[in-house]
């Protein structure tokens, strides 16, 4: 009698999902998402989660270079400013898509759905070895400067220093994230804690600043401004690299609680926010500097903080450093949750979709993207980092939002607890392919190409690898596979029978 009822049950249970296709589409949760489901994030979790992860290196490093490609104060407030209503906007078409399609992965899901496993190969292809390990280097990267700075008073840290601490807290942070996913999410909170603390004191610090009269440096705010299309891009470029991090709560849609509620409200309460504090904390950099002060200041806001908080400067340094890790914490714990993701649906080597048996984290997939990260600080320096990031990202950024207004024909049967108006996404898909060729026209580099090249070479390892399943590269990985389960204590995971 119990196992026909049970039968009945589940009967009933399918005839529900006929009726919503994408709960049809849904697999069935699997040990990571029990853990999930223990450790839930709530609403305020989210918000840390979005704030923390883009509020990180970027306003502390990108001001110099975007002041340098609008040439003046004005337009550079404005690119700010502008930004963050870009970085708005694509929030809104990623609500709907996580909303519609309640999986993790961010991207990787709906440009399955929307054209099939070849561009969403291409684009976990990209994410595991370009745009996340790139981002988390540039990350850690600005975290050593920021850190080194005060031994090394008047001028630059050696690169060898820097580069030895950015490796060192790309293995603390892996480290932590594979431990414990509530211990991740601790620090992320603790981290996002800090972080506004020094965000607090330069906005409150230039508030006052501007009540005291310091307003010379905004006086014909527009003048000498830079206004072209290539320079423009190149400043949208570097303001975006500070926004970035607007989609990271997609990531981790299924441990999110309630996600038809408090991922678009993660998102309309971030992202405006973190909008406002950037030109507050722009304005207060220019109230104690000119343009010229600010292009010369090694590190903005160090130099900042000698003029106001004297004797007490070396907050800054300390508070930015917090800043910076907390931003590539809130990085590792969402890239991981993508490496995961294409491991499960066989896109890349299936240890990758191994949990631990033990603090069932996806110990793995953090591990396997921390080394990356740290084969990229070898070589890499911050400013060609954002350049190859961004032009890889915004590639697949574009491509992500044209899936939602492809989805909006081909894929009506979908439930949407969250719609927007078409036009969004149709505005960010056109921004999103200027930001492409902007650089590509302005100022051609090899680079570009080679990003390019790299992408597409994703589709030889998809003929190889997932389409034809050639057996000779099995037998070199099963065996390897099974070494590192037992180095490692991870077993994959296994679907929940009810």
């Amino acid at each position: 009698m119990g196992e026909e009822s049970l039968k009945k049950r589940k009967g009933q249970d399918n005839r529900k999902e006929d009726g919503q296709s994408i709960q049809s589409h849904e697999p069935q949760p699997t040990n990571l998402q029990k853990q999930a489901n223990t450790n839930t994030h709530p609403i305020r979790a989210g918000i840390c989660m979005i704030v923390g992860t883009i509020i990180g290196s970027g306003i502390f490093v990108s001001p110099k270079s975007v002041l340098a490609n609008a040439g003046a104060v004005g337009p550079c407030l404005i690119i700010w400013a502008a930004c963050g209503v870009l970085a708005t906007l694509g929030a809104l078409c990623f609500a709907e898509l996580g909303t519609m399609i309640t999986k993790s992965g961010g991207e990787y899901p709906y440009l399955m759905e929307a054209f099939g496993p070849i561009p969403a190969f291409l684009f976990s292809w990209t994410s595991l070895l370009v745009t996340k390990p790139s981002s988390f280097a540039i990350i850690c990267l600005s975290f050593a400067e920021y850190a080194s700075a005060p031994f090394y008073p008047g001028c630059d840290p050696p690169t060898v220093v820097i580069k030895c601490l950015a490796a060192a807290a790309i293995v603390v942070i892996t480290i932590v994230n594979s431990l414990s996913v509530k211990l991740g999410s601790y620090l992320q909170n603790f981290l996002t804690a800090a972080k506004m603390i020094i965000v607090t004191i330069i906005i409150v610090s230039g508030i006052v600043l501007l009540a005291q009269g310091k307003t010379d440096n905004f006086k014909d705010s527009f003048k000498g401004s830079k206004i072209s299309v290539s320079s423009i891009g190149l400043a949208f470029y570097n303001g975006l690299w500070a926004y970035d991090g607007w989609n990271q709560l997609n990531y981790i849609t299924e441990e999110l609680k309630n996600p038809y509620r408090n991922l678009p409200l993660s998102i309309i309460i971030g992202i405006p926010l973190v909008t406002v504090c950037y030109v507050l904390i722009n304005i207060a950099y220019f109230t104690v500097m000119t343009s010229t002060e600010l292009l010369q200041s090694q590190a903005v806001a160090v130099t900042f903080g000698d003029r106001i908080l004297y004797p007490a400067s070396w907050i800054v340094p300390l508070f930015v450093a917090f800043s910076t890790i907390g931003s590539a914490n809130g990085t590792c714990f969402t890239a991981g949750r993508l490496v995961y993701v294409a491991g499960r649906e066989g896109h890349m080597l299936k240890v990758l979709s191994y949990i631990s048996v033990k603090r069932l984290t996806p110990a793995p997939a953090i591990i396997f993207y921390g080394a990356i990260a740290i084969i990229y600080i070898i070589p890499g320096d911050i400013d060609t980092l954002i350049n190859y990031f961004s032009f890889a990202v915004w590639i697949f950024y574009g491509l992500t939002v044209f899936a939602l207004i492809v989805m909006r024909f081909t894929r009506r049967e979908l439930k949407r607890p969250i719609r927007i108006p078409i036009v969004i996404p149709i505005i960010v898909t056109l921004i999103s392919i200027l930001l492409v060729l902007a650089p590509i026209i302005s100022a051609p580099e090899l680079a570009y190409l080679y990003c390019v090249l790299f992408i597409l070479s994703g589709l030889i390892f998809y003929v190889l690898f997932v389409h034809f399943k050639f057996n000779w590269p099995q037998k070199i990985s099963k065996p390897i596979t099974m070494h590192l389960q037992m180095l490692l204590e991870v077993v994959p995971a296994e679907e929940v029978t009810e």
